[in-house]
């Protein structure tokens, strides 16, 4: 009959010493790396973008209006979505990846029941195209990074830039000023300091 030796109480206790010190050094790997990510989100070199996920994870992550619209090219009933008369200030991003879009100091009422702006918040985030669906020759307007569709640039005599980028709400999301900072987007902020 073999005897089973159990470990002695100094190495019992060595080990539990050694387990506790590794479990201090992760915990304070978590915090030092916490603490440069709050950093990097108030010098705005935070990086807020999320990669463009798989048509099935979109799927199920978007609503089904928001995936209509960004995926199928669809279009929003006026005056029955969420930002046509959203006054706050603030940036659209984009509801997939959350490339900063728009701002609402760009933002004015074209009377369409959508969200319209003079520009885009930065010509790199939205790129122009070529549409003749519904037997119309039109401009239509996509975000470069995840490639949805936004809406349509038209020209219009009542905007400051002559021209109306009407964006559909399902395709972006709103980020208030007041949560910029803290979401990534302070070297966006600038304009809205001016404002004030």
């Amino acid at each position: 009959m073999h005897r089973i030796r159990h470990p002695s109480k100094r190495s019992s206790h060595l080990t539990l010493w050694l387990g506790l010190l590794a479990a201090a050094a992760v915990m304070a790997g978590f915090l030092h790396y916490s603490s440069i990510q709050a950093e990097k989100k108030k010098a705005g070199n935070y990086n807020y973008l999320k990669s463009v996920p798989s048509e099935s994870v979109l799927k199920s992550k978007l609503t089904e209006d928001q995936y209509r619209v960004a995926r199928q090219n669809g279009t929003e009933t006026a005056f029955r979505n969420e930002y046509w008369d959203n006054n706050r200030p603030g940036i659209y991003v984009d509801v997939i990846t959350n490339d900063p879009l728009f701002s609402s100091l760009d933002k004015f009422d074209g009377g369409t029941g959508r969200p319209t702006f003079t520009k885009p918040i930065s010509p790199d985030s939205v790129f122009q195209q070529a549409d003749s669906s519904n037997n119309m020759q039109r401009i239509e307007l996509r975000a470069k990074l995840s490639n949805s569709h936004l809406g349509h640039l038209f020209k219009d005599p009542t905007s400051p830039t002559g021209e109306r980028y009407a964006v559909n709400s399902a395709a972006m999301r709103f980020v208030p000023v007041e949560k910029m900072e803290a979401e990534g987007y302070t070297e966006y902020l600038h304009p809205f300091e001016k404002k004030e």
